[in-house]
This record gives structure tokens, sequence and C-alpha cells, in this order.
């Protein structure tokens, strides 16, 4: 992966700056026009305007308005909109922040991951003043898909073993901070080296410490997509690891979305005696095909093991509560042809959602691309924040989730 770290950036660069001059000129058809007439809009990659992948696959940057502030599915929705924004660059997701959400941008973070001498670990921290009290999001930012460090994350699937916790997947670990020395509670930072002790998990417990302390009555989540997810539940595994307890009181919840799996069965034994003991909601929301809550493999090879309940959509947004998420590997024959025929309905769905749904749920040619490629390739676009989106918005489950 490390060869091939330039050309994918590169070639995940000029994607996108292709789709936000695209957006920012009115479409291709006035691409030439504007060119001609020198009015052409050449994106920056660092303006409020340039939306990342993610961002041009899902353009909805409104809350829903018609959501109670500070229900059940408030929380879940403003968790999933937060992990999307984690995505975009600090211009984009102050402008977000300032003029749609009205909220306040507390931490913008770019954490260094020791192991691969990078800094390659993203968080953003929000705060929601229009809740009583005040709500605090933590958001860690998932795989990029043109990043080779966060996929040398994402398949780093060596063991990481604390006694009495369990084993843990050791490429999550070491991008959320994990030292050579393992996880002691404090570590030194070298004032003249800050950049390279910003460690995820200890900067981002150290500025909510302090948020905490100033907004007493306040409480805080953690959420993230993806590879985010995986952070978000080992963040709270940490601070459970170091009895950081009057943080864990304070934590309203984690929800993650399209998360991989993280520890092994110990593991998931440790965490959800924790979680009941904190009395910490831990909601794992899974949309029908994605690949990726099904991996690594829960197999007698690698013995990962999801814990915890999983809130699991089928692809017309009806929800049920499950152990384990159907197919719970992915790849098996028996699931081929209902995969396909599933990708086919997604496909369809696409073009009529906006009047089934709703204007606000209509999808764009970039996202539709990707629904022709799931034909071939089923649970790629089942991935994408999108489709979590809608399942907060859409999603029916038991009153006593998110009613």
């Amino acid at each position: 992966m490390i060869l091939l770290k330039k050309p994918l950036y590169f070639l995940g660069f000029c994607l996108a700056f292709w789709l936000n001059l695209l957006s920012s000129n009115g479409g291709f058809l006035m691409i030439l026009p504007n060119l001609f007439q020198g009015k052409i809009i050449w994106p920056e990659k660092t303006s409020a305007t340039f939306a990342s992948l993610n961002g041009n696959l899902d353009r909805r940057v409104e809350l829903d308005q018609k959501v109670e502030r500070g229900s059940k599915r408030y929380k879940a929705m403003l968790s999933i909109m937060a992990s999307k924004l984690s995505y975009e660059n600090i211009n984009f997701v102050s402008s977000v922040l300032h003029n749609h959400w009205k909220m306040d941008l507390l931490g913008f973070y770019s954490c260094w991951n020791g192991y691969q001498k990078q800094r390659s670990t993203e968080v953003i921290v929000i705060k929601d003043t229009s809740t009583d009290p005040n709500l605090i999001i933590v958001s860690f930012r998932g795989t990029d898909p043109f990043d080779a460090d966060d996929w040398c994350t994402d398949l780093d699937l060596s063991w990481y073993e604390v006694k009495n916790v369990g084993k843990i997947h050791g490429g999550f670990m070491k991008a959320l901070g994990l030292q050579k020395e393992g996880w002691p509670k404090e570590v030194n930072i070298d004032q003249t080296q800050k950049e390279t002790t910003l460690y995820a998990y200890y900067t981002v417990r150290r500025n909510l410490k302090e948020i905490l302390e100033q907004n007493p009555t306040s409480k805080f989540i953690l959420t993230g997509h993806s590879l985010g997810g995986a952070l978000a539940i080992l963040f709270t595994a940490v601070l459970v690891m170091h009895d950081e307890e009057k943080m864990l009181e304070r934590l309203e919840g984690v929800y993650t979305f399209g998360q991989p799996r993280v520890g092994d069965e110990e593991f998931g034994k440790f965490m959800k005696d924790s979680l009941i003991k904190f009395d910490v909601k831990y909601e794992r929301y899974v949309y029908c095909n994605d690949m990726v809550p099904r991996l690594p493999f829960d197999d007698k090879t690698l013995m990962f093991k999801h814990f915890g309940a999983c809130l699991y959509y089928d692809s017309f947004y009806k929800g049920k509560v499950e152990e384990e998420e159907p197919n719970k590997n992915y790849f098996n024959l028996l699931w081929v042809t209902p995969k396909i025929m599933n990708a086919m309905w997604e496909l369809i769905r696409s073009f009529v959602i906006p009047y089934w749904k709703g204007g606000e749920f209509r999808e764009g040619w970039f996202l539709r691309c990707f629904r022709v490629v799931a034909l071939l390739i089923p649970g790629l676009p089942a991935h994408f924040p999108n489709e979590y989106i809608n399942v907060t918005l859409l999603g029916d489950l038991p009153d006593s989730h998110l009613d």
C-alpha cells in the first residue's frame, strides 16, 4: 500500500477536483461556456465549498428540522451527519456549522499515528447548544478510499492483547494513539515536537475534559462512520481501561455507522459489561448489504466478534434489532443472487425515492454510477454515509430505540 500512496492520492485529488469543478460551474454542460466567457470557477481544495468524495456522493448539509431536538432520533441523525462532515476540510466544516447547523466547532484535529509516522487520524468536536443540556459531539473520520495510510490501518489485523480485557484490532489501536509501551494513562507532550505527539486518544480526552469542566451539565456523544466508528467505540474502551469514571458518567452514547469488528469475544464481553456498568448506550447501525460491518471475518482463523445489539435496516429502511447482521461474513455463495437482486432494486429506488419519500432524498449521477457498479459488487454503495442518513430519517424501529 505504501507504494500506492502517491498514485492513490493523485487519483483521489483529480476525481474530487473534477467533481467540484462540475458542481461549482453548474454541471458539465456549463464548463465550456464558462471557460470561453472567462467565468469559470476553479475549485480550491481548502475552500469552504470544496467537498470530499463523500460530500459529492451526498450533498445534504442541513439537519432535518422535522426531527425533534434532543430526541433519540435526533441524536442518531446528528451523529451520522457529524460523521459525514468529518471527511471535509476545516473551512467546509466551519461553514456548515456556522451557516446551517448554528453550532460551534470546538476542535478539528489531525492526529499522529506513531507507527505510520503520519498525521492520519482526524477528529472533529462540535457543540450543540440547541439541546438542554448542551451536547458535545466527538466524530472520528472514517476511511478515505484514496488514502493509503487509512488502508494500512484497516488491513493491519495484528492483535493487541490486554490482560482481562481481550484482543483488539492492532491497526485501529495504533490509529487511536497506542504507544510503544502500550496504553499509559498519561503521555508527556514534547512542546518542541508537538505535531508528532498529538495522539488522537490523549488529545481528544484532554480537550474533552476541559470542555466538560467549562460546561458542567453537558453530555457528550462519540460517533463515526466506517473506521471512524471503530475508533469511537475503542476510545470508550480505553476510557474504561484508564478508569475515567467521571468522563464515562458524562458519555451520552456511542453511535457507529458501518463499523467493522474491533476485537475478539473476550473483548466483546468486557465491553458489554462496561457499557452496562456506566449506563452508556451503544447504537451500532448496519445498512443492508454493507460489506464493512462484516469484516474482519468472524471465523475460526481471525476470531473477530461484534458485541452489543445490531440495528439492522433493509433496503426499504425497515429496521430490526439483531445480535448479528445477516450473512455475517459477507462472502457466502447462497447470498450472491439475493445481493444482486437487492442492488437492482436500489438502482431503481434511486430514481423513485424523491417521489416516494421526498425531494431531499434525491440522488445525483455520481451516486447512481456506484449503483450500477453494485450490480457487479453488491454492498459497495451500501457503505456510503447517505444510506445511514436515510436510515436515521426514514428508518422504522421499535419505539424504545428511535422515538
